[in-house]
């Protein structure tokens, strides 16, 4: 069991994890051992809560396939188990994320004095507008 919080756990048998060669530093070793996860989260078929799995959707929305797959590429390390555990550690990551509500936006409204100053500020900056303009021409 994967644990997200104390109260809530992904079964391992709905993580699948493939091995792919990595790019970048490993020496001989990048071209003949594939320490490269790539972790695959089926998430319209998980046993994460409903809401959960609307607000990862959301959350993670570029990551995830049309039919429903987040997909975590952990390629930072040299060796495999690191890999894993680090591509394990984003899945658990965003999860948490997700697991927490977001809060509700409360509509505010500017107070008299907010008004006051916005309309101060407007009319100072006209006056310096107008000031800049040619005067006016009286021989015409």
């Amino acid at each position: 069991m994967l644990t997200i919080t104390p109260t809530l756990a992904l079964d391992e048998t709905e993580l699948h994890e493939t091995f792919i060669r990595a790019s970048g530093p490993g020496g001989q070793n990048v071209n003949k051992v594939a320490t490269a996860v790539q972790l695959r989260f089926d998430i319209p078929h998980s046993s994460l809560p409903q809401a959960i799995r609307a607000r990862l959707w959301r959350i993670a929305a570029h990551r995830i396939s049309a039919d429903g797959i987040l997909t975590i590429d952990a390629r930072r390390f040299r060796t495999q188990e690191q890999n894993r555990a680090d591509a394990r550690a984003r899945l658990v990551a965003l999860v948490r994320q997700a697991v927490e509500p977001p809060k509700p936006r409360r509509p505010t409204k500017p107070s008299r004095a907010a008004k006051a100053r916005r309309l101060e500020n407007k009319r100072a900056r006209s006056q310096v507008k107008q000031a800049r303009r040619p005067a006016p021409r009286l021989d015409e």
